[in-house]
């Protein structure tokens, strides 16, 4: 051990990397209801999930068997947006669709 690895007052120092915890994920959730139409989901999961029509009409029967439905997962600020980027634009258009963003409850906190 070298005199650079005492502190001042002799003891030893030691120097550990910082943990840096990953952010908790919120997850972007579709609910079900009995007044949009089907046709109008789609749209919104191609145009702000970037999904294809095929895989967005079945996430949208997914949703519309079980009562809901995770379309993406993302950070907090991430979720947040998309959730209000979709109820803007369900509204601007008559829609009374419901999205939501939510805490992960199966994500990896343990950073």
């Amino acid at each position: 051990m070298s005199e650079d690895d005492r502190d001042d007052d002799g003891s030893v120092v030691t120097l550990r990397e910082p943990r840096v915890a990953k952010p908790r994920r919120w997850c972007v959730v579709f609910w079900n209801d009995d007044y949009t139409p089907k046709w109008f989901v789609v749209i919104v999961l191609e145009r702000f999930f970037r999904m294809t029509e095929t895989i967005a009409t079945s996430f949208m029967m997914s949703v519309h068997r079980t009562g809901r439905g995770i379309a993406g997962v993302y950070v907090k600020d991430i979720a947040e947006t998309k959730a209000k980027q979709v109820m803007d634009f369900a509204r601007e258009h008559g829609m009374p669709l419901k999205v939501t963003a939510e805490p992960d409850e199966h994500g990896d906190d343990d950073a």
